[in-house]
């Protein structure tokens, strides 16, 4: 079911997750037997409160249970869910993001070097998600028109951002070594990348095909958990992430920066810039204004900080000097 609906791999391991522990409180916490009562919206709603209550999880690990078992439920079992009002919600207070200044960017560049470098200017650069930018493909950067496409991202949806003039040249640069690897893997019987189900069936020889490739690669061949077949996959989530940790830790950055910080920081800038709300609202692919004008709270902190009245016991008045 999830296959047709073309998720990715990662949700089908996390939906798959959240089944099994949900199966296991009904089973174990719950003591109900399944295979004789079936289950309820109330074994739903108990176990999402369950997770509030006892387990302590966060607001959003709340909801991707949820989004779990509605999945199992509507698209699975064929059972709509009933009134789940009464479920305890995890709490979730309102959130700034942690941004990095221009300066402390820089820093964070000046402590990273090759192709980690380029990740990390890309990130910043583009405003890309982790996933987003791990997923390009080659026929996604558009040289010509200094744009990339993102496709598939969240929500399913597509969109374009920018393409930083800074690295485009270097980008070119890697992409004659990934096409050397790409020669390579076909000589050698290999060279084919995932396509989503309904692309391989459609076009059986795009899988080999130069466009379709990983713009960043791994760097070794791996078999697909779902054909079976050895495959080129992209560059691991945790290479990149790793890449910031250090670069972050060497730069002596103190905020708990991650990959993310980089597209917060990249929307932040914009805004501090004079860019439009909606444009780059746009550029990261938000579906509601709301989402990105929690920049607009960050500007302000950083650029209309109030004089604390501490330091206006020690101004010397003009008048009196």
């Amino acid at each position: 079911a999830m296959r047709i609906k073309h998720y990715s791999y990662r949700t089908e391991r996390s939906y798959l997750d959240w089944v099994k522990r949900f199966n296991d409180y009904v089973s174990n916490v719950k003591k109900k037997d399944v295979h004789k009562v079936g289950l309820a919206s109330d074994d739903v709603r108990d176990f999402l409160s369950y997770l509030a209550i006892t387990k302590r999880v966060s607001a959003s690990t709340q909801n991707q249970a949820f989004n779990a078992l509605l999945f199992l439920f509507r698209d699975v079992l064929k059972v709509e869910l009933g009134d789940l009002s009464k479920t305890v919600r995890a709490k979730r207070g309102q959130k700034l993001p942690v941004v990095l200044s221009p300066e402390e960017v820089q820093a964070l560049f000046k402590n990273v070097k090759g192709l980690n470098l380029l990740i990390l200017q890309l990130l910043y650069g583009a405003g890309l998600r982790l996933t987003e930018l791990a997923r390009l493909r080659v026929k996604d950067v558009d040289f010509a028109s200094d744009l990339i496409f993102v496709r598939g991202s969240k929500g399913d949806k597509d969109r374009t951002t920018i393409l930083p003039q800074t690295v485009k040249e270097i980008l070119k640069l890697h992409l004659d070594e990934v096409k050397k690897l790409h020669d390579k893997d076909l000589a050698e019987g290999h060279g084919e990348v995932y396509l989503p189900d309904a692309l391989e069936r459609k076009y059986p020889t795009a899988p080999k095909e130069w466009g379709w490739q990983y713009f960043f690669p791994s760097s070794k061949l791996s078999v697909d958990p779902r054909s079976g077949k050895i495959r080129r996959h992209h560059i691991s989530e945790k290479t990149i992430q790793n890449a910031v940790k250090e670069g972050v830790k060497k730069a002596g950055i103190v905020k708990q920066a991650s990959v993310h910080t980089l597209r917060h920081s990249f929307a932040t800038h914009l805004l501090m810039n004079g860019v439009n709300i909606r444009e780059i609202q746009n550029l990261l692919g938000h579906k509601h204004l709301e989402t990105t004008m929690i920049y607009t709270h960050v500007i302000r902190d950083m650029v209309s900080v109030p004089r604390s009245p501490l330091d206006n016991l020690y101004i010397k008045n003009p008048l009196q000097q």
